[in-house]
């Protein structure tokens, strides 16, 4: 399965132990793990600036991160609105890079699965619990 994590995933599964580490290491375990390289630079700067990790754990993280594949941010979709114009980005990329599912904490996210046919969007919880 092609599955799209969002940076509120990312960030949480390398800044603290719990479901989203869980969902990340399932994902690179048993999946194809997709992000956009708006994800990557967003992560970047949460993990730097927000959470205060050194710069060369934040280097690991993306090096870990881009042995996958990174894909390039496409335009938003008008047939989808979301109301944050990077999140339209997001779920765009999500799009156009033929995910299956899109992982999420994002409630903007989150409202609109029910108008995404191509793509389904749930959050850690969901993802974890259809899977095991």
């Amino acid at each position: 399965m092609r599955v799209f994590l969002d940076t509120n995933v990312l960030v949480s599964a390398f800044a603290t132990r719990g479901l989203s580490a869980d969902v990340f290491r399932l994902v690179l375990a048993e999946h194809e793990l997709i992000v956009a390289r708006i994800v990557v630079d967003e992560l970047f700067r949460v993990l730097r600036q927000k959470i205060g990790l050194p710069e060369s754990a934040v280097r690991e993280v993306l090096t870990t991160i881009e042995e996958h594949e990174v894909v390039p941010t496409a335009e938003p979709d008008p047939g989808v609105e979301v109301d944050d114009p990077p999140d339209a980005r997001v779920l765009a990329t999500a799009l156009v890079a033929t995910a299956d599912v899109l992982v999420t904490g994002d409630r903007d996210f989150l409202s609109v699965n029910d108008r995404v046919e191509e793509l389904r969007i749930l959050d850690p919880r969901g993802f974890w619990e259809e899977l095991r």
